[in-house]
C-alpha cells in the first residue's frame, strides 16, 4: 500500500469515527428541538436556577432575551446579584451593569470576568436553551432518552447524558434534561457531580417570536 492511500485511509477513518460519535450522542428530542429552534428568530424566558460549588450555593431568576444569530441581554430579577444584567453580543465581551445604584454605570468585561459568570461560572451566552441542548449532543458519553412524566404541568421527554470525562465537562458526571412534549424546547436540566446536584434549572414563561429588534441590546 502506498503513502498516499495509507494517508487516505486514515483520514477516510478519522471522518467515520467523527460520525459515529456524533451519532451516539443524537436523539429524537434533541432533532425535534433542533427543528423548532429553526422555525424562531427570537426568544424571551425566565431561568430559576439553583447552583452548588462545594459548600458554596447560589440561587438566581433571570430574565433571558435572545434573537438570531447571536444577541442575549439577562438580567437577575431575584437572587444574589439582583438588579445586574448584561448584554452580549458575540465575541469575548459582554455590556454590563450592576444592580441598585450602581445600575446606571455600564462597563464592558470579559465574558469570562467573575462579575458576569454565576457560582460555577456559566456565562451568559452558555445559559442561553441552544446552547444547553448542545451539550446533550457534543459532549462525549452515553445518552438516553426517555418519557420524562409531567414536569410543571407539561408531558416531557427525558434525555440523560453519562458524561465520559467529568474531568473536561467541570466535574460534572451526569446530566439529565426534559423538553416539552409538545414545544420540544426545554423545561428543566438537572447535573449531578457524582451524587451532588450542582445544578437544578427550570425554565419558565417561554416565548418565542416575539418581535425583538437589535436595539433591544444595547452593547
Amino acid at each position: 500500500m502506498n503513502l498516499k492511500r495509507s494517508l487516505w485511509l486514515c483520514a477516510a477513518l478519522v471522518v467515520v469515527s467523527c460520525f459515529a460519535a456524533r451519532a451516539a450522542n443524537e436523539a429524537p428530542a434533541i432533532t425535534a428541538f433542533d427543528k423548532a429552534f429553526a422555525g424562531i428568530n427570537d426568544y424571551t424566558c425566565v431561568l430559576h436556577v439553583h447552583e452548588a460549588k462545594g459548600t458554596a450555593t447560589q440561587d438566581r431568576v433571570y430574565q433571558y432575551e435572545f434573537m438570531k444569530p447571536h444577541f442575549v441581554k439577562t438580567l437577575i430579577l431575584d437572587g444574589d446579584g439582583k438588579g445586574s444584567g448584561g448584554v452580549w453580543t458575540g465575541g469575548d465581551q459582554v455590556s454590563g451593569h450592576q444592580g441598585g445604584f450602581l445600575s446606571g454605570i455600564h462597563l464592558k468585561i470579559s465574558v469570562h470576568d467573575s462579575r458576569a459568570v454565576s457560582l460555577r461560572g456559566v456565562t451568559i451566552p452558555d445559559g442561553l436553551l441552544q446552547r444547553i441542548v448542545d451539550n446533550y449532543a457534543t459532549i462525549p458519553g452515553k445518552l438516553t432518552q426517555l418519557d420524562g412524566g409531567k414536569v410543571q404541568g407539561v408531558e416531557t421527554d427525558r434525555i440523560e447524558l453519562k458524561v465520559a470525562d467529568p474531568a473536561s465537562n467541570y466535574g460534572v458526571s451526569d446530566q439529565i434534561l426534559y423538553l416539552s412534549k409538545e414545544t420540544h424546547w426545554p423545561v428543566r436540566q438537572i447535573l449531578y457531580s457524582g451524587s451532588q446536584i450542582v445544578l437544578d434549572e427550570n425554565v419558565t414563561e417561554l416565548k418565542t417570536n416575539v418581535g425583538l429588534t437589535q436595539s433591544d441590546f444595547p452593547f
